[in-house]
């Protein structure tokens, strides 16, 4: 961001100052209170979704659009809406560093300005306040673990991991040679962190949150700088932690990841596991989890689709949509990834070189559409009593909630399979929400290969 300088100046001026300081706080750490804050910009969004209403999707914005930038995305705002999306996750808007830089988003130059080749500030601004007006909340990409090696942080030595000899390093255990390990014994480099955390709330008036490599950050950092954004009154932030440990929950985070989640997917769908171990993973990952608190379920992001995705992983448009329904609808918060909902069947296609194809496969889109526009209707999708039952190919499941009952089935398999109904709801009559068409289920039904049904009474 090439705006707020002064404020970037500012922050410069305290690192500086502090920089000879490098003796850890006591625990437990206290709210940071001061340097001077920018004033509150704009109207602080008063229709954050409740966690258990959350719909989310991710952003990469050099991809999103041909234009690789932040008006591009304020002009697809209408098309995300329109999914059932409530909540957009900006991937890192930060400038990237140069020196042993990759070009990844998450080795940040500066925790105060927006990436040029995005746009500025104003530009920033202007998508959040338009992603206010179709009722829909932003949280930015937060790197908290590392910054990239000419980051003006970097003159604060004491503020980064060294080895015995005294040299800065990356992140121990990793290959990310392109960035510098932070040191979280440092009082002030944990000050100056909250701060500009603090920083983006205010002066662009995002909604919270999305905290990179989470587990690799001390708890007492997390429940600092947490408790410190909720001294800001009026707010309500959604807070995502990109890591497993439970403790992420204390600290503040309403959700962290479902990995273990999507390993049992893959297991089932490509390594022909058996089905049921989606429902053992399902319940393990839910005992770390705190009442009104949630895993973020997903069957891609941008790490995955880096790789391969969810066509290329899944074999084929219905086997992702078909991952896609259990990851939506069994527990937790639903994710998608921008280019998701039309089947980008190339990792490469993610770059600003290669921008996504928004006419690829629109019967991809509407079929989301129907899913999470049904989902945001239905309390017993997001908050209802899961009933499970066990099959080798069959994923069967009921969400209950007061009076509405909804059946989902998924066969997992790139074959047809006969499949013998249980009794609880054989013979019954449902209506499948993809089409809007009657089903009378016997006692048996033929599910094509990679065929779901969402069904509710």
């Amino acid at each position: 961001m090439k705006l707020f300088i002064r404020i970037l100046a500012l922050s410069g001026i305290l690192l500086l100052s502090q920089a000879c300081s490098n003796n850890p706080l006591p625990v437990p750490f206290p709210v940071i209170t001061s340097p001077p804050e920018p004033q509150q910009y704009g109207i602080p969004f008063q229709h954050v979704p409740a966690t258990a209403d959350v719909v989310m999707y991710e952003i990469n914005p050099g991809a999103f659009s041909v234009a690789g930038n932040f008006n591009g995305i304020t002009a697809g705002l209408d098309s995300i809406k329109s999914l059932g999306i409530n909540t957009i996750w900006l991937m890192p808007v930060f400038p990237i560093g140069s020196i042993k830089s990759i070009g990844s988003p998450y080795c940040v130059m500066n925790y105060m300005e927006v990436n040029p080749s995005y746009g500025t500030m104003t530009d920033f601004r202007n998508l959040v306040s338009e992603a206010h007006n179709r009722n829909m909340a932003v949280i930015i990409d937060w790197v908290g673990n590392h910054t990239s090696w000419d980051n003006p942080w970097i003159l604060n030595k004491s503020w980064y991991t060294q080895d015995s000899g005294g040299n800065i390093i990356s992140p121990a255990g990793t290959n990310w040679s392109d960035v510098a390990d932070l040191n979280y014994d440092n009082r002030d480099m944990r000050t100056a962190m909250i701060m500009a955390m603090k920083y983006w709330a205010l002066a662009a008036n995002i909604d919270g949150f999305r905290c990179d490599a989470a587990d690799f950050v001390p708890y007492d950092f997390w429940k600092q700088a947490l408790d410190t954004l909720h001294t800001l009154k009026g707010r309500n932030f959604i807070l995502l932690a990109e890591g497993a440990r439970a403790d992420h929950f204390t600290a503040g985070f309403q959700m962290n990841y479902a990995w273990d989640f999507l390993s049992t997917l893959k297991n089932v769908f490509i390594s022909g596991h058996p089905a049921g171990e989606i429902f053992t993973t399902n319940t393990a990952e839910q005992l770390s989890v705190p009442t009104n608190n949630r895993k973020l379920r997903f069957t891609t992001n941008h790490d995955e689709s880096s790789v391969a995705t969810p066509v290329q992983l899944f074999n084929g448009k219905q086997g992702a949509l078909a991952a896609s329904v259990i990851a939506i609808c069994l527990q937790g918060t639903p994710l998608l990834y921008c280019g998701q909902e039309v089947g980008v069947s190339n990792r490469f296609m993610y770059s600003s070189q290669r921008p996504i194809d928004w006419s690829l496969n629109p019967d991809m889109r509407s079929t989301y559409r129907r899913i999470l526009g049904y989902y945001n209707l239905s309390k017993a999708l997001r908050m209802g009593t899961l009933d499970a039952y066990d099959h080798t190919n069959i994923i069967t499941f009921t969400k209950t909630y007061l009076n509405e009952e909804v059946l989902v089935l998924v066969n997992c398999r790139n074959s047809t399979i006969n499949y013998s109904i249980p009794a609880s709801f054989a013979n019954s009559l449902w209506t499948n929400i993809t089409d809007n068409t009657i089903l009378s289920l016997s006692t048996t039904l033929t599910l094509q290969p990679y065929k779901f049904y969402i069904l509710k009474k």
